[in-house]
């Protein structure tokens, strides 16, 4: 009997997410790391002078089975994290690591390239051939390539150790989010809660008690069931027994739904003494140095200055938006005591009494075919494509698959969309790529992304028919952000892999197109052609517009220092942080809180055992990024301003051609001047966050 091909080695196409499953990993990645170690070996040994084609480019062109087939495997670890996913993830990340680890390594590879780099050939690449081979040196040194012979084996075990913990912190997050439930019996509970976060706490009781209807109410950590809560609920224990536990997710506190095992400040401090190992043995004083080599920041201290700044010019709104809302409380809602678990119900019913609308009242008209139409018509009328449904395999009958062409129906590429929460499904929000743009002989193999949320599925019905979903202006925000990430990947003419889409792009400007595109949830000319009432299907009226508008910058200072005190925490903790001396963590924390946060959260609080950006993801000495491009964002989006059109067709073409086609084929910096002919301004930012006039 013949043996059925390994799906996962299937690169003809998409990905057979109908046939994988976690079997097939280990065979797999197996194979493909035999052939990676093989495609080396033969490489390194030849002995003629290397050139692109026989040694850059092929290089290249042989390791992207292994990573598309491993960012398969990476992917269904993140939406499907059912325990035969994780430990098929888990059993060959060791694996992985170890590969990437010698591969960075290899002196005899980086001795090819620096061959290359120094011979008559490198002056005939191309620009995206030069800088490719510009970073590969840069990475080998980053890497531990000059390490001296005897410490490269503890600089690989270091490798393999910081990526397992960086996925244990990610499944210990979510394994306690997972083991917390609210049971709610008391319907008197539930007041001040919307009809449909009601409905979707009545389903998911139901569904947990196997459809018994009189199950109660359940309200869990997932943020389409805890944002509600703490935003709209009347009873104020509810809202601090939720906010309690969703403070102390994956920390010390086990308390019949928590586990010791889940903890995350071991990880959190094994993390941090690997990854200051790590600096020292590269030669840097410390992780912050080292994670600033390929970034547009030059130094931590530029960073922490950049911070700073931005924090004295930002501090004194925040203070003014906290003062005014714990005057409120006390005067309107009669809450003496104000505590942290009031200050999203506060401020909702601020906004309401300050512009005469609610949130709740908005997010009736973000129904989600009419966002997904608008979010598209936004795609179609500033780079000039169309965006059409496709059909491909998906891993979960959510999701769905559509294709960019351009306006003569030549592909562009296609992207998947996951919107909604699930308990298998890590949180947050995140794009990444399925496949990467690139030359394939005389064609070109287009690229594929998967754009992830966690929004509410729909819940309910009207005239015997499930109503739409509905989602917060917010979250609309977020979804259009995530296209932004797509689009850098998807519109890049690339033709190499490694500069191609969002490849060589120093991770402080990643964030500029998906920060660019969260402008458009802001003009009028989009709202009124992306939002239909769930009920009557009517725009969004130009009175509630106003009133939206109107309070666009409502609470930007607390949202500001807010957000440097993440960066500050993240800096500091990577470059003025001893892991093993005698303050802790935590310590470092009260330390950035005292110098720029306006509401403090209680002792117990342990936002960094759930920090999953810094100790999960990549962010690591890197969250200060999101507000060094949102610089650059909002000066981006200023050139439409100035334009007079959100649309217009010569900005947006010169946007297309200098941003997002050219990926990582010169420094973001090149780019950002070739875009808006000039250095970034922070004026734009600060006057959209309205903290200057103008």
């Amino acid at each position: 009997m013949t043996e059925s091909p390994n799906p996962l080695l299937d690169f003809t196409d998409l990905p057979r997410f109908d046939l994988i499953q976690p079997g097939h990993v280990k065979p797999a990645v197996t194979q493909l790391l035999a052939e990676g170690r093989a495609l080396v070996e033969r490489l390194t040994a030849e002995s003629t002078p290397p050139t692109w084609t026989d040694f850059a480019g092929a290089l290249a062109l042989g390791l992207e089975p292994l990573g598309r087939a491993w960012g398969v495997v990476g992917h269904l670890h993140s939406v499907n994290d059912v325990p035969a996913w994780r430990e098929a993830y888990n059993e060959m990340l060791p694996e992985i690591s170890r590969f990437y680890s010698e591969l960075g390594q290899n002196l005899k590879l980086f001795d090819k390239y620096r061959v290359l780099k120094a011979g008559p050939a490198y002056a005939a690449l191309s620009r995206e051939q030069k800088r490719i081979v510009d970073n590969e040196i840069r990475d080998f040194r980053l890497s531990g390539a000059e390490l001296p012979e005897e410490q490269k084996p503890r600089y690989q075990a270091i490798m393999e150790e910081l990526s397992q913990l960086a996925a244990r912190f990610s499944e210990n997050l979510l394994d306690a989010t997972n083991a917390f439930a609210e049971i709610v019996s008391d319907e008197t509970l539930l007041a001040g809660l919307p009809d449909y976060a009601i409905e979707a706490a009545r389903e998911a009781a139901q569904t947990a008690g196997t459809g018994d209807e009189k199950a109660g109410w359940k309200f869990t950590l997932h943020a389409p069931s805890y944002g509600p809560v703490m935003q709209y609920a009347d009873n104020r224990e509810l809202r601090e027994r939720l906010y309690r536990a969703h403070a102390t997710r994956a920390a010390e506190f086990a308390d019949g739904s928590s586990k010791p095992e889940w903890d995350n400040t071991p990880v959190i401090q094994r993390l941090l003494e690997l990854r200051a190992e790590e600096a020292r043995m590269l030669g840097f004083a410390n992780f912050a140095e080292l994670s600033l080599q390929p970034k547009m920041a030059d130094t931590p201290e530029q960073v922490l200055r950049f911070l700073r700044d931005l924090a004295a010019k930002s501090r004194p709104f925040a203070e003014k938006d906290i003062a005014e809302l714990k005057a409120f409380a006390r005067d309107e809602l009669g809450i003496t005591d104000f505590q942290p678990w009031d200050a999203a119900y506060a401020s909702e019913k601020l906004l309401q009494a300050r512009y005469a609308f609610s949130e709740q009242e908005v997010k009736q008209y973000f129904s989600e075919p009419a966002v997904i139409a608008g979010l598209f018509k936004v795609i179609e009328s500033l780079f000039g494509v169309r965006v059409l449904p496709d059909s491909a395999p998906v891993w979960h009958e959510d999701v769905r698959f559509f294709r960019i062409e351009t306006l003569a129906g030549a592909l562009v590429g296609q992207f998947y969309l996951d919107l909604y929460a699930r308990e298998t499904k890590r949180g947050g929000a995140w794009m990444d790529e399925a496949r990467t743009r690139r030359r394939a002989g005389a064609g070109i193999q287009t690229p594929v992304a998967y754009l992830n949320c966690n929004f509410a599925r729909p819940v309910g019905e009207v005239d015997g028919k499930k109503r739409p979903a509905t989602f917060t202006h917010d979250e609309v925000i977020t979804l259009f952000h995530e296209t932004g990430h797509g689009l850098h990947h998807l519109l890049t003419r690339g033709e190499e892999l490694g500069v191609s889409g969002i490849h060589g792009v120093e991770w402080d400007a990643v964030e500029l197109p998906s920060q660019f595109m969260e402008n458009y949830c802001w003009e009028w000319s989009v709202l009124q052609g992306m939002t239909a009432h769930v009920d009557s299907g009517e725009a969004l009226p130009r009175a509630l517009y106003d009133k939206m508008l109107a309070a666009r910058n409502f609470q930007s200072g607390m949202m500001t220092v807010r957000q440097i005190e993440f960066s500050l925490f993240d800096m500091l903790l990577h470059c003025g942080f001893d892991p093993a001396g005698p303050r802790g963590v935590m310590e470092l924390l009260d330390e950035v809180r005292a110098e720029v946060a306006v509401l403090i959260p209680p002792p117990w609080h342990r936002f960094p055992n759930s920090f999953s950006h810094i100790f999960g993801g990549g962010y690591a000495a890197g969250y200060y990024s999101y507000k060094w491009a949102e610089v650059l964002s909002a000066d981006a989006y200023a050139a439409f301003e100035e334009a007079g059109d959100p649309f217009d067709a010569k900005t947006g073409q010169r946007f297309l051609d200098e941003i997002l086609a050219i990926g990582g084929a010169r420094p973001a910096l090149e780019s950002f001047r070739a875009f808006r002919g000039r250095e970034p301004s922070v004026d734009a930012l600060l006057r959209h966050s309205g903290m200057i006039s103008g």
